[in-house]
């Protein structure tokens, strides 16, 4: 059976790759064989064990010194690189031989989902065994308007990438219960936001809103923590019934 590809992304500081390293924690307690893989060069630490690394390869600094470009310039160039790291990428899922390989993609996640670069690497790993978990950042989620504008992002995505999508609210500890209670209805519910952004009477805001919906874009949203781990087995779940109809990954490939 194919292996499967999981795309963590989300907006700078929504929490990638500590959701990464707690996602891949809880599928080794399953015993659920991962392979991890970060594509950011410009990061400085990441908590987890990377099986492949771009930083291995390049790094920002090495891009600013090669190329006499400042940090925004060299995190395009290098988003734009990972096109020459293809075959390697490749090579590592196919040796790992893993049931799922998590995807820790840059921390600007425009980096990501505009660039070239990625609808090729996407292709080159196979679009029929990938799909992306977005991460809603807890914050900006907490505003009618904050909400729909990462909704819009995550549409996006989708449209760009053109693989399934598991939508997640990151850090949900941070929130108070009222707070995330909320959040959690204007997924399920969507009339709720629509008559909060009327009451407000944001003419934009409501035009995007239909928007979304007639795309169907709204759906619930998974509520998950890095730090509490909670929210890893519904993503789990998410993956088994976009790929296996709610079948156990374990049992498939077994």
């Amino acid at each position: 059976m194919q292996q499967v590809i999981v795309y963590f992304v989300g907006t700078a500081g929504s929490g990638k790759t500590f959701l990464t390293k707690s996602f891949a924690e809880w599928l080794d307690l399953k015993r659920i064989d991962c392979m991890v893989i970060n594509l950011d060069p410009g990061v400085e630490f990441v908590p987890y064990s990377a099986d492949f690394d771009v930083r291995e390869y390049y790094t920002l600094e090495d891009i600013m010194s090669k190329y006499n470009v400042g940090p925004n310039g060299a995190q395009i160039i290098g988003a734009d690189m990972i096109t020459t790291l293809i075959d390697d990428i490749v090579d590592e899922i196919e040796l790992s031989n893993s049931e799922i390989v998590l995807i820790d993609t840059p921390g600007q996640m425009e980096l990501f989902t505009l660039r070239e670069s990625s609808i090729i690497l996407t292709k080159a790993l196979g679009v029929d065994r990938s799909l992306m978990v977005y991460l809603f950042d807890p914050i900006l989620s907490k505003k009618p308007a904050g909400y729909l504008s990462l909704l819009f992002m995550a549409s996006s995505a989708v449209f760009r990438l053109e693989i399934p999508q598991i939508q997640v609210l990151s850090k949900a500890d941070v929130l108070s219960d009222r707070e995330l209670e909320k959040i959690l209805e204007w997924s399920k519910n969507p009339e709720v936001l629509f008559d909060q952004i009327s009451s407000e009477r944001k003419t934009l805001s409501l035009e995007l809103f239909n928007v979304l919906r007639a795309s169907g874009f709204f759906r619930p949203l998974i509520p998950v923590s890095a730090v509490k781990g909670f929210g890893m087995e519904d993503i789990y779940d998410g993956i088994q019934e976009i790929f296996y109809s709610g079948e156990d990954i374990e049992k498939i490939m077994g």
